[in-house]
């Protein structure tokens, strides 16, 4: 039985997922997940050699086909060097193609985590069929993976798809090195910090918020905590959301008009709260964007869920198999 290995590094946790691919779907066999050894790649992908033996001399029937890797960028996927990745700063200039197929001698192939992202999604998910997909992470970070002409499109040198990196205001929280960029405003790390400038307004007013007990508990405000406080009516956090909700309008109405997509797919937190988000998304994209563009373009979440972690890397491989 041919199988994928999908390797997923992040700067807190890894995981190496074991699938075989059937027709339109993957089976999932097995996946490890650790915590990645930040302060030494070359311990890490030692690691990585050392799981995937174990599981294929347990498992005398699978026949390793490839392997893909998705980790946070910058990358060059074409030389296999992860590039000093912001959650990964030590991981400089570091070769993880070649020590993988000393090891095993079969395909690698590695893609930023929105490109990895958006071609499981792509391939399996909300954007089956289509030619022309972006996906947003909309997590911890904000990034684009971007199907353009009915191919995946990384740019000259990998770097296409940043859109974190777009001024959406003058001034704001700060994302990707910039204040008021798109990822300042959308993303878990932009949210919190628009908790903590919120919340000292409100203590500046004598006033409390439902996601902060006080002054001494800023640096502990959280996207998470902050989404709570908004299912609890908490009116801070439902201020926050609007924000939110405006500037991801404005982030999506650039993207529809320069790119004219069939589909953009938000994962994460835009997943988990569209309801409270999408209305005034909408507002904003019917005001911001060109309506013929609009007209053609759903968004939606991802398609494979809180599955789509584990389709991204190994589909990542997958088409590395397809088209070595």
């Amino acid at each position: 039985m041919k199988i994928i290995v999908g390797i997923d590094i992040g700067g807190t946790k890894c995981a190496v997922t074991f699938a075989a691919p059937q027709g339109d779907r993957f089976d999932f066999l097995d996946k490890v997940k650790e915590h990645t050894i930040t302060d030494s790649p070359r311990q890490a992908i030692a690691r990585f050699i050392t799981l995937i033996r174990e599981r294929l001399e347990k498992n005398p029937s699978w026949v390793l086909a490839a392997i893909g890797i998705s980790c946070g960028g910058p990358l060059d996927a074409g030389r296999g060097l992860i590039l000093a990745p912001p959650n990964l700063p030590l991981w400089d200039n570091v070769d993880i193609y070649t020590p993988l197929k000393q090891a095993f001698g079969v395909p690698v192939a590695m893609e930023n985590d929105a490109n990895a992202c958006a071609l499981a999604e792509w391939v399996y998910g909300a954007g089956k069929g289509t030619r022309n997909m972006v996906f947003l992470t909309f997590g911890t970070g904000m990034g684009a993976g971007l199907i353009l002409g009915g191919k995946l499109y990384a740019g000259t040198n990998d770097m296409a798809g940043e859109v974190g990196h777009i001024r959406m205001a003058q001034e704001g929280p700060e994302g990707y090195g910039k204040r008021g960029s798109f990822e300042g405003f959308c993303s878990g790390g932009g949210i919190a910090k628009q908790g903590c400038m919120a919340a000292q307004r409100a203590f500046a007013q004598g006033k409390t918020v439902g996601f902060c007990a006080g002054p001494e508990d800023l640096e502990n405000i959280t996207a998470q905590g902050i989404a709570e406080a908004l299912r609890q009516g908490d009116p801070w956090a439902r201020e926050i959301y609007e924000t939110v909700a405006e500037k991801l309008g404005m982030g999506l109405s650039i993207l529809i008009d320069i790119l004219n997509p069939e589909v953009i797919i938000i994962g994460s937190i835009f997943a988990r709260q569209e309801q409270v988000l999408r209305s005034r998304m909408e507002q904003v994209i019917r005001r911001e964007a060109l309506s013929q563009s609009a007209a053609v373009c759903r968004i939606c979440p991802p398609g494979l869920g809180e599955k789509i972690g584990d389709y991204a890397a190994v589909t990542v491989g997958l088409m590395k198999y397809r088209n070595p």
